[in-house]
């Protein structure tokens, strides 16, 4: 196995992490923070997506299916379009509401863009830098890898609160 199959692999982890966690729960269950300073499962689901999406699109230099594909407009939230989440307050996160449908839907759509994507690369692709703003400098390879493991932390914790509401 190459490289590149371990990270279809990986990021194929997480559509069905995240479904498993979102499908057939109601609006009511996916904005529940289980303190005023947690994040909810639409937010962190929004959030996970939003970074694979904002990341995978850098790194490919493509533009993010949130703008091109209508995802934007469809969540209609009120934040600027370049908005990932990262570094939102308590306040912020509480906006993020959305149906499982649309949540899921645009993970889904990140994801066949991500699959596309990683179907190209060759092994020597991942040690190109793409980004010289830490030191190290961020290679392909640990950009891809880094959001990977991100994603898989927000869908193993949205799996955490749904299991908290469902033993309420």
């Amino acid at each position: 196995m190459d490289a590149k199959d371990l990270l279809l692999d990986l990021y194929g982890r997480i559509p069905d992490a995240v479904h498993a966690a979102v499908d057939g729960l109601d609006d009511d269950a996916l904005t529940t923070r289980l303190d005023e300073g947690a994040n909810s499962i639409a937010w962190l689901v929004w959030h996970l997506a939003r970074v694979q999406d904002d990341h995978v699109s850098e790194v490919a230099g493509q533009e993010q299916a949130w703008t091109t594909q209508g995802w934007a407009r469809r969540f209609a939230l009120p934040f600027p379009d370049g908005e990932t989440g990262y570094g939102f307050t308590s306040e912020q996160v509480g906006q993020v509401r959305a149906p499982a449908e649309l949540l899921t839907g645009y993970l889904d759509a990140v994801h066949l863009r991500t699959v596309d994507y990683l179907s190209t690369l060759r092994e020597a692709d991942l040690d190109r830098i793409v980004d010289v703003r830490w030191d190290p400098p961020v290679t392909l390879g640990v950009r891809l890898v880094s959001v990977a493991d991100d994603d898989l932390e927000h869908a193993a914790q949205a799996a955490f609160v749904r299991g908290v509401l469902e033993r309420r």
